[in-house]
C-alpha cells in the first residue's frame, strides 16, 4: 500500500508584508522511519536535546541548526522530501468575504493550501493502485469545533474529481493533531517556514531602539536563512523567495518540484500600494 505522510505548519498570522505563512514537509512512508531516525540522530550527535525551532536560533547554536538543515536539505534534493510554503501578500487584499470567510479565514486558507500546494492530483498517474494520505497538523490554534469542521473538509477531499481521479484516499482517522516536540519533520519545517516570514518582511534589518547595529540574534538569524536559501538554489538557481514558483510549462512540476513557494492570491481582490515594502 503506498501511503503519502504531509506534516503541515503556520506561522505569522499578520507580518508587516507577508502574512498567512503555511507550511508542509511530505514524504512516502516507506522513507520516514529512516529519515526521521537520521535527522534525530543528528540532533543527539549536535546536543539539541529539546525541540529546535526557529524561534530559538542564536549565535551559539547556528552551527547546529546550519548542520541540522544540510541534512534535511539533502532528503529534499534526493527528493524523498517535499516542501511546500505558502503565504500572503498584504498589499493584495481580499473583496467581498462574507462573514463566514472572516471568521474562518485561517482554516480555508489552510484548506486551499493542501488541497493545491502539493500537486496531488499529479501524484498518481491513473489513480490505480489508490495512494492513501495521512496528515499531521501541529496543534491547531483555534476552537475544537472549528478544528474539528476542517478536519472534515480535509476528508472530504478525496471526493473532489481531481483527487478522486488520482486515487487520493483519506481515512478520517489519518488527520491528526500533533506535539511539534514529538515530530523532528514538524521542527524542521517550522525552521524553514520562519525563515522565510522573517526574510519576506524584512525582520533581517531590524536594530533594538537606539542601536546602530543588529543584535546577534537577528544576525545569525539572517545567516541561517541564507545558509537555507542556498541549500535551495543548489537545485533551483535563482530561486525568488517572494513569487510564486514556477512550472516551466509543466502542471505535473508542481508534484515533481522538491521545493515550492505558493503566494497565494484571492479570486477578487484590491492593491493597496501603500503596504508593498
Amino acid at each position: 500500500m503506498r501511503e503519502l505522510i504531509i506534516y503541515c505548519d503556520e506561522s505569522v498570522e499578520k507580518g508587516r508584508y507577508y502574512s498567512d505563512f503555511y507550511g508542509g514537509v511530505l514524504t512516502e512512508s516507506l522513507h520516514l522511519h529512516r529519515i526521521v531516525a537520521a535527522l534525530e540522530q543528528k540532533k543527539a550527535d549536535l546536543h539539541l536535546h529539546d525541540e529546535v525551532k526557529w524561534g530559538k536560533v542564536t549565535a551559539n547554536y547556528l552551527e547546529k541548526y546550519k548542520a541540522l538543515m544540510e541534512l534535511f536539505f539533502e532528503f529534499v534534493q534526493a527528493g524523498e522530501l517535499k516542501v511546500r510554503i505558502m503565504f500572503r501578500q498584504n498589499a493584495i487584499e481580499p473583496t467581498n468575504l462574507t462573514h463566514y470567510n472572516k471568521e474562518h479565514g485561517y482554516f480555508l486558507l489552510y484548506y486551499q493550501f493542501l488541497k493545491h500546494a502539493f500537486g496531488l492530483r499529479c501524484c498518481n498517474p491513473g489513480g490505480s493502485p489508490p495512494v492513501f494520505l495521512r496528515i499531521f497538523f501541529d496543534e491547531l490554534p483555534d476552537s475544537k469545533a472549528k478544528a474539528e469542521l476542517f478536519k472534515n473538509h480535509i476528508h472530504a477531499l478525496q471526493t473532489l474529481s481531481e483527487l478522486s481521479r488520482a486515487g487520493i484516499k483519506i481515512r478520517k482517522r489519518d488527520i491528526s493533531e500533533v506535539d511539534s516536540k514529538k515530530h523532528v519533520l514538524l521542527q524542521c519545517l517550522d525552521i524553514v517556514l520562519g525563515s522565510m516570514a522573517f526574510r519576506l518582511n524584512d525582520l533581517h534589518l531590524v536594530k533594538q531602539e537606539g542601536e546602530k547595529r543588529r543584535g546577534k540574534r537577528t544576525i545569525a538569524k539572517d545567516k541561517l536563512y541564507r545558509f537555507i536559501l542556498s541549500k535551495i538554489r543548489q537545485t533551483y538557481p535563482n530561486f525568488n523567495v517572494g513569487v510564486t514558483t514556477g512550472i516551466q510549462g509543466d502542471v505535473e512540476n508542481r508534484w515533481r518540484h522538491a521545493y515550492r513557494h505558493w503566494a497565494f492570491m484571492p479570486r477578487e481582490f484590491r492593491v493597496d500600494n501603500s503596504k508593498y515594502k
